[in-house]
């Protein structure tokens, strides 16, 4: 069990950027940050959309472990196809489908990397209700996904951090707008996340198979339109806390991670069916797990 914990404080980047799990018993990746104003509705309705996302994160400063100075740098792409229907399937609610490849670039002077890859494959059948509407505009809109994390990532059981994670998990969430005023806006997106073992893990490890902990994270915003129907400014964050044990041939790893983070953003509606946002965090109170800062561009497209 000892060389087990050493290893995981090797591995601390395991929920750090989504597409780059550490050791294979440490927590796949995951939305951090992804997403944040608006989030609760798509900008434009019904059809076909098509998002990229480019992060960048960037961490040499490792909390709660007695292992070497490590560092992180890196770069992500998503690549998501969204659908969303205009047919009404449960409680007035209508179904949509989300699908997000990933692709990532690794650097750590300190760390063993697959490099450059392809991350896990991300499915997620949807529900969204249609804005409820006031006498000046939505007050409330919601969507509740069922989203799966697919293995199909680059994966080296010799390599401490991967691509892709080698194992299955399911991460539903539920997210929602609140229109305080028709230009005051809070969203927030509530996930829980489930993990099947890895039977191949990190070799170092010295583990047959690992599974990581049960786990909730989430991402919230608040946003002010300054310019009509043009530009948002506001506040965006995440968090994540660990709730279960991680287990290592069966036995329990008691360090559980956590982490918070905030910064400012904007949103900008080039026209009805072109949105950009930037988000900036910098992350505080992290346990078992290192502290550093993160950067989103995202483009949306509505077809």
């Amino acid at each position: 069990m000892h060389k087990i914990r050493f290893i995981l404080s090797m591995a601390v980047i395991s929920i750090l950027i989504w597409g780059t799990p550490a050791a294979s018993y440490n927590q796949p990746s995951i939305n951090l940050g992804f997403t944040s104003f608006l989030d609760g509705g798509p900008p434009a309705g019904p059809g076909f959309y098509f998002t990229e996302y480019l992060q960048y994160y960037s961490s040499d400063d490792f909390k709660d472990f007695a292992a070497p100075e490590a560092d992180i740098d890196a770069f992500i792409s998503l690549n998501q196809l969204i659908y969303q229907s205009d047919t009404p399937l449960f409680l007035g609610g209508k179904w949509g489908l989300d699908i997000i490849v990933p692709l990532v670039k690794l650097e750590s002077d300190t760390l063993p990397n697959n490099g450059t890859g392809l991350g896990d494959l991300l499915v997620g059948p949807y529900i969204q209700w249609d804005p409820i509407m006031g006498k000046n505009g939505p007050l409330f809109m919601h969507r509740i996904e069922l989203q799966t994390i697919i293995p199909t990532g680059k994966y080296a059981d010799n390599k401490a951090l991967n691509p892709g994670s080698n194992f299955w998990s399911f991460n539903p969430y539920w997210t929602a707008t609140v229109f305080i005023t028709p230009k005051l806006t809070t969203s927030w997106r509530v996930h829980y996340l489930w993990n099947e073992k890895n039977d191949d893990p990190f070799v170092g490890s010295g583990a047959n198979d690992t599974q990581a902990g049960q786990a909730v994270h989430g991402n919230f915003a608040f946003a002010y339109e300054v310019i009509p129907k043009q530009l948002r400014i506001g506040l965006n964050g995440y968090f994540f806390k660990q709730i279960s044990s991680s287990e290592a041939n069966g036995a329990r790893i008691t360090d559980k991670e956590k982490v918070i983070a905030i910064g400012p953003g904007f949103i900008w509606h080039i026209n009805p069916d072109n949105h950009l946002f930037f988000n900036s965090y910098f992350e505080s109170d992290s346990a078992y797990r290192s502290e550093g800062e993160r950067y989103t561009l995202r483009f949306v497209h509505h077809f």
